[in-house]
């Protein structure tokens, strides 16, 4: 088959990801093998193929963001059948046996496997996934339209429940690129007033188009004091910012598995009157399956910008130069599935 993978990591126009050709996976006991249709292009991808999340190993493949079609199954299979559209996310496994996931937490779990980290992901027409692992998605979401729910949209539903905004309230969104543009519809639809703060004109207009109450530069004071708030942009210096922005008592989520370092925080200024910090760890099942159900409910839909897999390289450079606002989405070309 053939699949993208982390060669050697470095600045994305070095060209750290190689298209090259690999055996057809086969599935082992309790996987189902996938027929890629397409897959989301999350900024985690960027991060691996750039260095700054080191890769679990050499040549592994990006992507989980995953749809497509189950086509062979292992054995002792029995929750997925060939022929079933499924999703394939960033959480492949977990032990099921730690003190983490004992108590409902598997996001902690101590000995996790991530896809396109650990295990070959999606940037390729097939990809493996442990059955219990894999979403069953609804009908009522094509394969473009679902592909980005299934990280920026689970991970940022996440960061709004860990910013704990109480109804009514208001929401700062610092950055706004995939998971921050599917979050804010969840906040909308649920009645928080949104404010926007991130660089780039075309994230500011989506963030226009979506009806938030206020956008801004990063670095812009909101309107009003916000009860919480959401870091989606990798800038650690912009932590003391959404602080200093955050009312008493409010907490600022941090949404993003690679944040560059975070300058000196004042606790008199930043931190006094019970503000919080906090990080977000991948996501559980449940997050997911609880977000998927409420996302068609409230008719969330995802900004998409469509490649080919062939140019995903270019996808993931169009991402770090915030080329298009919203989420890029790679579909394996006709001739590729007919092949």
């Amino acid at each position: 088959m053939r699949a993208w993978i982390v060669d050697a990591p470095g600045p994305i126009a070095t060209g750290p990801l190689v298209l090259a050709e690999r055996a057809d996976p086969v599935p082992a006991s309790g996987q189902v093998r996938v027929r890629v249709h397409c897959c989301g292009v999350c900024r985690t991808d960027l991060h691996l193929a750039e260095g700054d999340l080191a890769p679990r190993r050499r040549g592994v493949v990006p992507g989980h963001e995953v749809v497509g079609v189950v086509d062979s199954v292992g054995a002792g299979v029995s929750r997925l059948v060939v022929g079933q559209r499924v999703g394939v996310p960033w959480l492949g496994r977990t032990d099921g046996t730690c003190r983490h996931c004992r108590s409902g937490r598997e996001n902690l779990c101590t000995s996790p496997t991530f896809t396109g980290w650990d295990v070959d992901g999606g940037y390729a027409e097939w990809c493996l996934v442990d059955e219990a692992f894999a979403y069953v998605l609804p009908d009522g979401l094509d394969d473009e339209q679902a592909a980005p729910l299934l990280c920026a949209g689970i991970i940022g539903y996440r960061a709004l429940l860990s910013a704990s905004v109480p109804p009514g309230g208001r929401l700062g969104i610092y950055g706004f690129g995939g998971s921050a543009h599917l979050t804010a519809q969840l906040a909308l639809a649920q009645g928080l007033r949104v404010h926007v703060l991130t660089r780039g004109e075309g994230n500011r207009r989506l963030a226009v188009e979506l009806g938030c109450d206020s956008v801004g530069e990063s670095q812009d004071e909101p309107p009003e004091p916000l009860d919480g708030a959401i870091l989606f942009a990798p800038a650690g210096d912009l932590v003391p910012v959404a602080l200093r922005a955050i009312d008493r008592g409010g907490t600022l989520a941090i949404a993003g598995i690679w944040l560059s370092d975070i300058p000196t925080i004042t606790y008199a200024t930043d931190l006094f009157y019970e503000r919080s910090v906090r990080s977000v760890t991948a996501n559980t099942r449940a997050d997911g399956e609880e977000f998927l159900r409420v996302a068609l409910r409230l008719g969330v839909r995802a900004t998409t910008v469509p490649y080919s897999l062939a140019d995903a390289d270019r996808a993931l450079a169009d991402l770090a130069s915030g080329a298009f606002g919203g989420a890029a989405v790679l579909h394996v070309p006709p001739q590729w599935l007919a092949s």
